[in-house]
């Protein structure tokens, strides 16, 4: 079993407001989660406005699956003009 991990650090430069925040990390987790069937959370910085890490997991039986899988959810991640990637770490385990 291989699993593929990534934490995706975003700034939301256009939220003034933890609840502007919140609500545009809700769309992207329900985007995300509808669209490539991974487990994704908000893992760290919840209470600041305009950061926010995003946790992505996916199961497969092949590195070069799970790693695909990951690129693909960074890509669509990177696509949405809501925010900027900041930084991104990648695990293959």
């Amino acid at each position: 079993m291989i699993i593929g991990t990534c934490l995706v650090e975003i700034h939301i430069p256009y939220a003034s407001s933890l609840k502007e925040k919140r609500q545009v990390v809700k769309s992207i987790l329900a985007l995300t989660r509808n669209k490539f069937n991974i487990s994704i959370a908000e893992v760290e910085d919840q209470d600041l406005w305009q950061k926010a890490v995003l946790g992505v997991a996916c199961v497969s039986n092949e590195a070069a699956q799970a790693n695909s899988q990951i690129d693909k959810v960074v890509d669509f991640l990177e696509s949405d003009g809501r925010f900027e990637v900041v930084k991104i770490e990648v695990e293959i385990i």
